[in-house]
């Protein structure tokens, strides 16, 4: 039978399969952690046989063509192709990986056929970054999945569809044990509400403290391995949307950041793109303040964003008290 690994990151699949460790090796790259979440619709098509979705839009379209024509599986839907595989889910504990490896779960939990065969590994570690040699000599720990995670992943991917964070919230007061780094990414998209006191998450709160010294280039204050941004909540466009956000306001926070916006139209442009990486950033006063929580970045400046299934808008706005921990209702 088929040993099918499923992982969240292309250059993890694409290190797995060069180690050897299955017979195909597919990637689920959706981004959950920002924006709008998939309707019913999306939903339903992006786990089906390929029909009409655009590209995208369908679990196979972070897998390399010719890997896809190789195994026969391109255009399969998921179910289908687990119920034929001894099947392994590769999962990072990045607040991504984790979040697809909930939707994966609530979709497939009615499915005895494909559940029957899934065992899970929890990675603590980039599977990209590590040498295929090494890889197989890690051998992660593996298990079965059980009833409890599909009930588990069922609870957890309704409260973060949820309308307001407070389902995801009560979730710190559930048994996560079933998954052993949930507990984590609960806690890490929370901190990512605007807090209490300055209105920013965590990670445009860190962009904050690294732009502080001044004169500091936009892909320093980037998450990255070994770069002082340790946050892996957002991704490269994704941080670059929220730099421009702190810089591109009515209120910048954010001084000196030359072109714009962070879309691949400027990527493609040569000019515009080195200008942007050129670029000396500083800290306006009214950033500086915000750092130092006597001012409220979203007091001062619109504000639109999805996180989960809650629409947080200026009049209303979920926070986060991290001191407390404590999630604070809109006024």
């Amino acid at each position: 039978m088929t040993r099918l690994i499923v992982t969240t990151d292309s250059s993890a699949a694409g290190a797995i399969q060069n180690a050897g460790l299955g017979d195909l090796v597919l990637a689920i790259e959706r981004r959950l952690v920002l924006g709008p979440l998939p309707s019913d619709a999306e939903h339903r098509a992006f786990f089906s046989p390929r029909t009409t979705q655009a590209l995208g839009l369908h679990w196979l379209d972070h897998t390399p063509a010719w890997r896809l024509e190789g195994s026969g599986v391109r255009g399969r839907g998921l179910v289908d192709l687990l119920s034929e595989c001894d099947t392994e889910l590769w999962m990072g504990s990045e607040p991504n990986a984790q979040l697809i490896l909930l939707w994966l779960l609530d979709h497939c939990s009615t499915e005895k056929a494909a559940v029957s065969k899934l065992s899970i590994r929890h990675l603590d570690f980039a599977v990209g970054d590590v040498a295929p040699e090494q890889l197989v000599k890690l051998n992660p720990p593996i298990g079965k999945l059980a009833e409890d995670h599909l009930e588990l992943a069922g609870r957890a991917w309704s409260a973060y569809c949820g309308p307001t964070p407070q389902a995801w919230f009560n979730l710190l007061e559930a048994d996560l044990s079933p998954l052993p780094q949930l507990e984590h990414c609960v806690v890490d998209l929370l901190e990512e509400l605007p807090n209490v006191t300055s209105g920013l998450g965590t990670t445009e709160t860190r962009m904050l403290q690294l732009i502080a010294p001044g004169e500091v280039q936009p892909f320093h204050v980037f998450p990255g391995h070994q770069k002082p941004n340790d946050r892996r909540v957002y991704d490269y466009w994704e941080v670059g949307a929220l730099l421009d956000g702190l810089a591109r306001c009515p209120v910048p926070a954010v001084a000196g950041l030359e072109e714009g916006p962070f879309t691949l139209d400027m990527h493609d442009d040569a000019r515009r793109f080195a200008q942007y990486k050129q670029s000396l950033m500083s800290l306006t006063d009214f950033g500086m303040a915000v750092l130092t929580g006597e001012e409220d970045f979203r007091r001062h400046n619109p504000f639109r964003r999805w996180w989960g299934g809650t629409l947080l808008t200026s009049e209303r706005l979920w926070r986060w008290d991290a001191e407390h921990r404590a999630l604070i209702a809109p006024d």
